[in-house]
């Protein structure tokens, strides 16, 4: 017993002092040694004990050094970083704004004579129109004329043997001379009819008789005298002339053909081109308008383009009006005379038609693109003097090519824009640049262009065309009645 205390007091004492020993093996022995061995085994149980509280206030210790010095950390940023810190999480006030600055293009509203127009689509046709036939038949001889050429009235064209109607004329000459003869033996026989019958010597019915007989000879040179001044006639149809001045088109029967008296082909066809004539419509709600005008002793000028609309051809004077409106179309039929530069028309060519029906003195206008319509009334933008725009609304009038008169609304010198008009408000700032300044540009780089060397200019790329805005010219009417 005292061996087993001794071994617990030393299983107790410190850890660091008493290195852990395993108990020495148990000798076989008898019933009191076995008792002995029957002590218990010293356990480390009362080792890890007294260690625990020591870790754990090692623990705490470092945890409140930790407090400490995070405490003083936050003390110390927020004195210093976090005013700093905190402005990125405020929102700063927006920014103040500069004013867009809008580019337009901008034009400045004039005053002037505008010409109105009625535009229609029109064919030239000749002013006369004669085709050469042969009024007798006969073998064409001779052909006088070139193909194409201008004739005048009495030209010498072609002939027609005439040797046929010459004799005819000798023949009827000779029937007129032996006619002739006859009615002078037959006046002196009754002449000495008469004589014989004042004396009684011949009865009443042979006097008769014989004044019958003078007066039939009489009836038969009459005859003869007709045909020998129809074979003089067919003598000198034989000589085809030019009955018109104009412009003589291709031969159609060549020499050595025997041609029929109005043989419906003929031989050639001959157009009157100085003056030369325009027929051309127009809508049946202008005639009115056009009437009026005419009426009035008013000469309406008409001006004749090409398909495009693009080059004057020439121009003249309105001649007269159809007398019906075409039912299926609407239109009516106008007549002109083109005697200005008749000669670049031909006849059955296709041209636009320009007639000026009026002209507004002094009408204040202004390029059409800068009108733009609203649900309720027209509109455009004024550029005021502090480059901000201001939307006016304004009562248009007549439109005629790309200007529009103004009837009220803007006055003259004002300033508006054309172009740009679709990213405007009322008070937006622009930067206005006119319409000449930016065709001069297109003129400038033209020539720029046109100066540059071959290959400079094979190099460069050809810019595409670009479209204009509004209608192109000639395809429709773009005036408008007046107001």
């Amino acid at each position: 017993m005292i061996r087993n205390r001794s071994i617990s007091a030393s299983a107790v004492g410190p850890a660091s002092d008493a290195p852990k020993r395993r108990p020495p093996p148990i000798a076989e022995s008898g019933p009191a040694d076995h008792l002995d061995s029957l002590s218990p085994v010293p356990e480390p149980r009362p080792v890890a004990v007294a260690a625990a509280p020591a870790r754990a206030r090692f623990v705490w210790l470092v945890l409140l050094l930790l407090l400490v010095a995070g405490a003083g950390a936050g003390w110390y940023y927020q004195a210093n970083w976090w005013p700093q810190f905190a402005t990125l999480f405020v929102e700063a006030p927006p920014p103040v704004k500069a004013p867009r600055v809008i580019p337009v293009v901008t034009a400045t509203v004039g005053q002037r004579d505008l010409q109105l127009y009625l535009n229609g689509l029109g064919t030239v046709t000749a002013l006369k129109t004669v085709t050469i036939r042969s009024r007798v038949e006969g073998e064409l001889v001779n052909v006088s004329f070139v193909e194409g050429q201008m004739v005048r009235e009495g030209d010498l064209l072609a002939e027609i043997d005439s040797r046929p109607f010459e004799v005819q004329r000798d023949q009827a000459a000779g029937q007129l001379a032996r006619d002739e003869a006859t009615l002078t033996a037959a006046k002196l026989t009754l002449d000495r009819l008469e004589r014989l019958f004042k004396a009684n010597s011949v009865s009443t019915q042979e006097v008769e008789n014989q004044f019958a007989i003078v007066q039939q000879t009489e009836g038969a040179i009459k005859s003869d005298r007709a045909m020998v001044a129809d074979a003089e006639l067919q003598i000198t149809y034989c000589k085809i002339v030019s009955p018109i001045d104009g412009r003589i088109g291709l031969r159609l029967v060549d020499v050595g053909n025997v041609v029929r008296a109005n043989d419906p082909s003929g031989l050639a066809v001959i157009n009157q081109l100085q003056p030369i004539a325009l027929t051309f419509t127009i809508s049946q709600d202008e005639i009115p308008r056009v009437r009026k005008r005419m009426l009035e002793g008013h000469e309406l000028e008409v001006d004749a383009y090409d398909r495009d609309f693009t080059t004057k051809l020439a121009s003249g004077k309105l001649l007269a009006t159809d007398n019906q409106v075409d039912s299926a179309t609407g239109t009516l039929r106008l007549k002109a005379i083109i005697d200005q530069n008749a000669a670049a028309l031909f006849p059955n060519q296709f041209v636009n038609t320009r007639l000026l029906v009026d002209t507004m003195p002094d009408a204040i206008v202004v390029p059409s693109a800068a009108v733009q319509r609203g649900p309720d009334s027209a509109f455009v933008y004024v550029v005021k003097s502090d480059d901000t725009v201001e939307l006016r609304t304004v009562v248009p009038g007549p439109t005629e090519g790309a200007e529009t008169a103004i009837e009220t609304g803007l006055a003259l010198g004002e300033i508006v824009v054309t172009e740009g008009i679709d990213k405007l408000q009322p008070n937006a700032k622009v930067s206005r640049r006119s319409a000449k300044t930016k065709d001069a540009k297109h003129k400038t780089e033209g020539a720029k262009t046109a100066a540059a060397s071959p290959s400079d200019v094979k190099q460069a790329e050809v810019p595409k065309p670009q479209t204009p805005d509004g209608v192109v010219p000639g395809q429709a009417d773009t005036s408008r009645k007046a107001r």
